[in-house]
């Protein structure tokens, strides 16, 4: 097992505007927490696919992050604020995946847990 090292993407937080240094922070301090989440949770797992699954948690977690900032978009321009905030810790989330991703060893894994979880819990004509 390779060390995953999660990091926020330079380029997103160049897009944030001057007045974003909380942000910065905040988007720097989150991954950290991510990464020692992660780092604990590879350090106690019994082979790959334990860890994959660990893994597979996190990414669901950054899903349905994904998800709500998703939701402030519209709410936020219907308010006639500025969505960027939102718009950024979406984005952040999914390039957290897509890093999870770039590790092949656990790509094949979290294919695999995936796919588990889906007979787990039923394979229904909706999901198809």
């Amino acid at each position: 097992m390779d060390d995953i090292e999660l990091g926020v993407p330079e380029p997103l937080v160049d897009s944030l505007p001057e007045d974003g240094d909380g942000a910065r922070q905040d988007m720097h301090r989150a991954v950290e927490g991510y990464n020692a989440r992660l780092e604990r949770a590879l350090e106690s797992a019994d082979g790959d696919g334990e860890a994959a699954a660990a893994a597979l948690d996190l990414i669901e977690h950054f899903e349905t992050r994904i998800e709500q900032f998703h939701g402030f978009v519209p709410e936020l321009r219907a308010w006639g604020q500025s969505p960027i905030f939102a718009i950024a810790w979406r984005n952040l989330y999914a390039d957290l995946i897509e890093q999870l991703y770039e590790h092949e060893w656990l790509a094949a894994q979290l294919d695999r847990e995936r796919n588990a979880r889906i007979v787990e819990n039923g394979i229904r004509l909706s999901d198809v």
